[in-house]
């Protein structure tokens, strides 16, 4: 038994690249795993894919969380559900903006971690949660005011909920990853004078792969991080280590 077979894990933010890869992983582990994301139609694919269960709720409403996660037997977490909302300076910065990231990356994790927390304490077997953070928040970001703030809260979810629930025998823990060069991230990260200078200090110069952020999840979610709990893993070429 690696861990991964003792429920079932829940992954959210699941149709996008990281969220997908950790499902794919996890599959191919054995484990049993439940794909939430805003993308129904990835979703389907996925699920197409990999043998997967899909559960639709939103990240923005307790309501919908708590009626998909009430009754719901889980061993596992992902928190990988995220927005990124607008490259801005502190003076620039649309608040509403804000308030959307900061609702969906760190109050609905939290949400998430609330409901299958109660859970996994029913069901008495303990368990792992683990959230998907960034650089963004151990480091300051030009342009990321709304985002890094919204992982650094999530950072501390993560501490407490480490704290309060291990006497239970939950371990709780943050990846926190560098970019992955998607479409989505290539607009701004892609660009020659943010690329060149961004890869220049990072030990390793190069992005990370969507495969190499899921798989210190997948590791973190096993046996084989039977103590580890309370921690914020950088997944970034040694970024922030400089």
């Amino acid at each position: 038994m690696n861990g991964l077979d003792r429920g079932a894990i829940l992954v959210t933010g699941a149709s996008g690249g990281i969220g997908g890869a950790t499902v794919r992983q996890l599959r191919a582990a054995g484990a049993d795993v439940i794909a939430n994301g805003r993308n129904e139609e990835a979703l389907a694919e996925l699920a197409k894919e990999t043998g997967c269960r899909t559960l639709p709720f939103h990240l923005e409403s307790e309501d919908s969380i708590r009626d998909a996660l009430e009754g719901l037997d889980l061993y596992g977490v992902v928190n990988c559900g995220g927005f990124g909302g607008e490259i801005a300076t502190p003076m620039e910065t649309d608040i509403s903006v804000f308030d959307k990231v900061i609702s969906i990356n760190a109050r609905g994790a939290l949400l998430v971690t609330k409901y299958a927390s109660q859970s996994m304490i029913r069901l008495g077997r303990g368990g792992a949660i683990v959230n998907v953070s960034s650089q963004a928040s151990l480091v300051g970001l030009r342009g990321h005011i709304s985002y890094g703030s919204s992982k650094a809260a999530l950072d501390n979810i993560t501490r407490v909920s480490a704290l309060e629930l291990g006497p239970h025998n939950i371990r709780v823990n943050s990846v926190n990853p560098t970019v992955v060069m998607t479409p989505m991230s290539a607009w701004y990260w892609g660009r020659p004078e943010i690329q060149g200078p961004f890869l220049e200090t990072m030990p390793l110069g190069r992005w990370a792969t969507e495969d190499e952020i899921a798989a210190p999840i997948v590791f973190l979610l096993s046996d084989g991080a039977s103590m580890i709990s309370g921690v914020t893993l950088p997944i970034d070429g040694g970024f922030t280590a400089v």
